[in-house]
């Protein structure tokens, strides 16, 4: 099997991939960049936390103008993962209100962005359709 590397640092490549967020010890917020202080309560410790596999959809928009070289349309969406929100695009389905909606059940699934020279496949996440 090829090496495989996740294009973000928070995605977790596994049997059961997941996204891992910074939460402050103090308030419980989550981040998923590299925080010095909690922007809610201006706590500065943080440790590890596993987020939901599981979501609904709060908020997207169909994008159907990029930068050249992505392809249009796509839905980027806001997930709200048991508390935690999780902006991601939804995937595995096609880009049109038919098949995309607010409350949408989702769930976390993990895609091929390419091979490098040496084999290397960076990996990249969305949400796709739960039922």
């Amino acid at each position: 099997m090829a090496n495989q590397v996740p294009l973000v640092s928070y995605l977790v490549l596994n049997n059961e991939p997941h996204l891992v967020a910074h939460e402050c010890v103090r308030c419980g917020a989550r981040y998923f960049d590299r925080r010095n202080a909690c922007a809610a309560c201006f706590g500065t410790e943080f440790r590890d936390a596993d987020v939901a596999t599981e979501g609904e959809v709060r908020a997207f928009t169909i994008v159907s103008r990029a930068a050249p070289g992505i392809e249009v349309p796509f839905v980027s969406a806001v997930v709200d993962c048991d508390g935690t929100s999780v902006r991601a695009n939804i995937i595995n389905t096609p880009p049109d209100p038919e098949h995309v909606s607010l409350g949408m059940k989702v769930r976390l699934a993990t895609y091929s962005m390419g091979k490098d020279e040496n084999g290397t496949e960076a990996i990249g996440f969305g949400f796709e359709p739960a039922a």
